[in-house]
């Protein structure tokens, strides 16, 4: 695997998060650190759990205070969480830039784009700031066309049948 890259795993599919998941516990073996930064999730999902367990080789942070997914959240909740989101930004970059894990999993930050909590300009100069060892993994549902440059390797993932996700 090189060093430094920017994965994008996207998709109306389900499985992203899984499959970032997978990538990174694969790197763990090989004594990786992993930190995952989950947005728009809610405070607490279901791997959570499961994943607290793997530290302090994979460690997971959110942001949000309400348990609730963001799209579920009434307008005044959503403007209380967009400021802890902010933080959740702030805090990638503080990661990006010390360096202190090998992989860096933003998981669901593009949609941050479709609520445009966070522009693609943003994004960008997120990706701009990381160490250049770090591999980053960003999910989400949509990954517009135009930001296919920033990527090294960009991973589409569908539903076909009955809820299976196609990666």
């Amino acid at each position: 695997m090189r060093k430094g890259m920017i994965r994008v795993i996207y998709g109306d599919g389900r499985g992203k998060t899984a499959a970032a998941v997978g990538r990174a516990i694969t790197s763990a073996e090989r004594e990786k650190k992993i930190i995952m930064i989950q947005f728009l999730k809610g405070s607490v999902t279901r791997c959570g759990a499961f994943l607290q367990r793997l530290e302090p080789e994979f460690r997971l942070f959110s942001f949000e205070k309400r348990e609730a997914a963001f799209d579920t959240l009434r307008p005044e909740e959503k403007q209380e969480e967009i400021a802890n989101i902010q933080n959740g930004m702030n805090f990638a970059k503080k990661v990006m830039v010390t360096g202190e894990c090998d992989i860096l999993i933003l998981d669901e930050v593009l949609g941050l784009l479709d609520y445009g909590i966070v522009s693609r300009e943003e994004i960008l100069t997120l990706l701009q700031g990381k160490n250049e060892d770090m591999e980053v993994i960003l999910t989400g549902r949509v990954f517009p066309e135009d930001m296919n440059d920033w990527a090294d390797e960009i991973v589409h993932v569908e539903n076909r049948k009955g809820g299976r996700a196609i990666v």
